[in-house]
């Protein structure tokens, strides 16, 4: 609502057309919906086409998209003048229909509301109770206690704007929101605060408060016009007396329980804490299922956005460190116990628990590099990864059934390293390829058969990147370790014959066609 006109009620003013309107004993008018004011600015306009004679002018029944109503109905006054159609010119048919509500025999008051597309409606109301109820209709009817209408000009939301006024003839507004849809009820919320209809706006924001949001967008729909009536309320308090402030106070908009459904006020717990409850939680599952899922739903949360950056530093990166430390730490203790000389004395319970620990531990890690990797902050990683060289050590003696996953991390390194989303130092890089490249090719085969989205060509090309990524010596001395494996275990061995031509390309061919030119 733009402009606001305040004046007397004057004769000949816009014709009024009156529909069928549901009124409950308390008042309350059921609005139609805009569907059905465009339905009956279709159908005047095709009575003035059809009829050139004086008609009389006949009750139209009720609307089919209006509901009936179990509960009193009130019949609206009806034109008594007959009214004359007269031929369709431009004029008339650019003329506005209105639609009445109320009684108009009783009422002192008409609020006109000019809506789109030529839609106006009439509201016969009573000045004592739009006068109490509404603090801008107030301060309209203040100037002159004369007045006896008020036009809305530019009215955005004709419909809600009269269910607005209804509900100030409602003794209990947050009952006749029940069972009202979120977005509706906010498009009331905002019209209630355009009146200043302090009741229906707490009405609306208890209701806001209690029922549930459906889905991100009512989620935001809510919050923004929450954060909207808060920006108007400071703004109104800052520039009205003290005696008013408490009409616009915050906490009588009571506000805040609702954005606190999103927004913690409790600064104590910080979101690191939180955060790395959560991991320790994951990583400590002992449901194989439920451990499995929830890495799923974590891991997809953290890929949706890089969250908690505090200027350079991704506190996120921290906790995740923190927990790849003690899950390492947990994996080189379950290596050591798997590899005691009376471990084979043991019971299989126990061997199993402790096979199923690794494996734990591992996938854990696993996890956490795929994390670190997604937010390209993996670097650190490869170092501590490539100093584990007890734990590589370790790896051999362990039989493939159980070691096999810490060889997983080892490929989605060299995967990382080989996409660039991991930029380790060169020292760090040969490092990784010399403890953990045989381990790696000592357990490709039961890699290749016995786990799943392992992509075999994906994990060689990362290896044959990563090599290519060294000097050309250290390139040869790994090149040609590889190419006895290979010759030996063939389709068990990672296949690196591309990274193989290019370093022979580099030793054999460049050197001479360099000397050439």
């Amino acid at each position: 609502m733009s402009d606001f006109k305040v004046r007397k009620l004057e004769s000949g003013h816009t014709r009024i057309r009156n529909v069928p309107i549901a009124v409950t004993p308390e008042g309350f008018w059921c609005c139609p919906s805009p569907a059905v004011l465009q339905k009956s600015l279709k159908q005047s306009n095709h009575h003035i086409n059809k009829h050139k004679k004086p008609t009389s002018p006949k009750p139209p029944s009720l609307p089919p998209e209006i509901p009936p109503i179990e509960t009193q109905t009130e019949p609206v006054a009806q034109n008594p003048d007959p009214v004359t159609a007269p031929d369709p010119t431009p004029e008339t048919q650019q003329r506005k229909i209105s639609v009445g509500f109320g009684r108009p025999e009783t009422s002192d008051l008409k609020v006109v509301l000019h809506g789109k597309e030529g839609i106006a409606v009439s509201i016969s109301a009573h000045k004592e109770v739009i006068y109490e109820n509404s603090s801008f209709f107030r301060e309209k009817m203040g100037l002159d206690s004369r007045v006896t209408c008020i036009e809305l000009s530019d009215c955005d939301d004709v419909e809600i704007c009269v269910e607005t006024i209804g509900l100030m003839y409602c003794k209990e507004v947050k009952s006749r929101l029940v069972k009202q849809s979120v977005p509706r009820v906010l498009r009331i919320l905002k019209v209630a605060e355009s009146l200043g209809f302090k009741a229906c706006i707490i009405s609306c924001l208890d209701y806001l408060e209690a029922v549930p949001w459906v889905g991100e967008e009512e989620e935001e729909s809510v919050l923004s016009s929450i954060k909207t009536l808060q920006i108007t309320a400071n703004s109104r308090t800052t520039t009205t007396d003290n005696s008013n402030n408490n009409n616009y106070d915050n906490n009588v908009y009571r506000a805040s329980p609702l954005l606190r459904r999103v927004v913690s006020s409790d600064t104590t717990t910080p979101p690191t804490e939180t955060l790395s409850h959560i991991m320790d939680m994951v990583l400590k599952s002992t449901d194989e299922r439920a451990r499995r899922e929830m890495k799923t739903l974590v891991l997809k949360l953290l890929k949706e956005n890089n969250l908690w950056v505090n200027g350079s530093v991704d506190i996120c990166t921290e906790t995740l460190y923190a927990s790849c430390r003690v899950c390492l730490e947990a994996l080189l203790v379950s290596f050591k116990q798997a590899t005691e000389p009376d471990f084979a004395d043991n019971s299989l319970e126990k061997k199993d628990a402790v096979y199923k620990k690794i494996n734990l531990e591992a996938d854990n890690i696993l996890w956490l590099v795929e994390i670190l990797c997604d937010r390209n902050a993996a670097d650190d990683f490869v170092m501590f990864w490539a100093e584990q060289d007890e734990l590589a050590q370790l790896h051999a003696v362990l039989p493939v059934t159980c070691r096999h996953v810490a060889s997983r991390v080892t490929a989605r390194l060299f995967v990382g390293i080989g996409k660039g989303e991991i930029l380790p130092s060169m020292q760090t890089k040969n490092a990784l390829l010399n403890v953990w490249l045989k381990p790696l090719m000592d357990d490709y085969n039961w890699l290749q058969h016995g786990c799943r989205n392992f992509d075999r060509k994906v994990v060689e090309e990362g290896i044959g990147r990563t090599i290519l990524t060294l000097p050309l010596e250290e390139q040869r001395n790994i090149l040609l370790a590889w190419l006895g494996s290979f010759l030996r275990a063939g389709d068990s061995c990672p296949n690196l014959q591309r990274a193989f031509e290019v370093w022979w390309r580099r030793t054999f061919v460049r050197p001479y066609v360099a000397d050439r030119n």
